[in-house]
């Protein structure tokens, strides 16, 4: 990928990726951001949460001026990262726009020139979300974007009556198909592009989220201020990921059901307002059979439940990750106390 002309020229864009001990994709997608021209990508900010598989020593080893590296002392999850990876590019490097990324999310061929012919700016857009495909070319179901059900009401009624499945709120295939851009409320941290504007009026995603749900709440609460986010199929982008937080109706490893259900909490009363102990009443039973699927450790998935949705009702964040592993620690199938970290 070469320089995508003048209006590249007069907008910088700058890349934040977030790693954590997976330096085979890292360095995939390094290269990948490095194909770009100066005149597309600016620089790059990667943020390793103190990785320990050599992801320290590689990265040292970079000689790309574009590579800027801000290491953490430990791991604050990819909410924590994605802060101060946002906070170092606007600090260090003056950019226009920052696209946001895991390490295991790439652009694909061309994407950066794409987002640049889109003059985002003349079209009054604040962010913008890249189509995302798995690597085999289909589309990535995690990383569609969504309407907030409760602001508009043809979604919600398709979402009520279960019209479509999570195309009653997610956009449906064909807008993947199509060369238009959609409207969105909700999206995701890969191939994300935010303004600097945006960025500079909104809070950054709080570390004390770790994982799931920083990406859609920071986006929600963009949506709701008033910002312009749309959904671009020209603007393509890659997820390498081989797992996600459920496998086979599991949570892998059992500490991510803390924060998956704990951060949905605080994304639904963000997005439902008045009615979200209404949907409370239909929610919270459904997950409490999720446990049925936990054989020899529901004790510690029931335990792990009950404290993120105590703490989703009161908004609390301040649980650190050493707590959550203590709460999820299970030897030969039993309970037991771990060490906080």
């Amino acid at each position: 990928m070469g320089g995508s002309g003048s209006l590249a020229a007069v907008r910088r864009l700058v890349a934040v990726v977030v790693t954590y001990n997976r330096l085979d994709k890292l360095q995939d997608t390094v290269a990948r951001l490095l194909e770009a021209g100066p005149a597309d990508l600016a620089a790059v900010v990667v943020v390793d949460n103190a990785s320990t598989d050599g992801t320290a020593a590689w990265l040292a080893g970079q000689s790309d001026p574009r590579i800027d590296v801000l290491s953490s002392a430990r791991n604050d999850g990819g909410a924590g990262g994605f802060g101060r990876g946002m906070t170092r590019a606007l600090a260090a490097h003056d950019p226009d726009w920052l696209v946001l990324m895991d390490d295991d999310g790439r652009p694909a061929p061309g994407a950066f020139a794409a987002f640049h012919a889109l003059d985002p700016e003349a079209q009054g857009w604040d962010g913008v979300a890249a189509a995302v495909y798995y690597p085999d070319g289909t589309i990535c179901d995690m990383n569609r974007p969504s309407r907030n059900p409760f602001q508009h009401v043809s979604v919600f009624v398709r979402t009520l009556l279960r019209v479509g499945g999570r195309n009653g709120f997610h956009l449906k295939p064909e807008a993947y198909e199509g060369d238009a851009p959609c409207p969105v409320d909700i999206t995701s941290f890969v191939g994300f592009f935010v303004s600097k504007k945006a960025v500079e009026v909104a809070d950054l995603p709080d570390p004390g989220l770790f994982v799931y749900g920083d990406d859609g709440l920071y986006t929600l609460g963009l949506s709701l201020a008033g910002r312009q986010l749309v959904f671009h199929p020209h603007v393509r982008f890659e997820h390498d990921c081989a797992t996600f937080a459920v496998q086979d109706g599991r949570f892998q490893p059992l500490w991510k059901v803390y924060y998956y259900h704990r951060n949905l909490l605080f994304l639904y009363r963000a997005a439902a307002g008045w009615m979200f102990w209404p949907l409370m009443a239909l929610i919270l039973p459904k997950w409490m059979l999720k446990g049925r699927r936990h054989r020899g450790e529901q004790r510690v998935f029931y335990r792990l439940l009950a404290r993120a949705v105590w703490d989703g009702f009161r908004s609390d964040t301040s649980r650190t990750h050493g707590d959550v592993l203590a709460l999820s620690a299970v030897e030969n199938g039993k309970v037991v106390l771990a060490q906080k970290q």
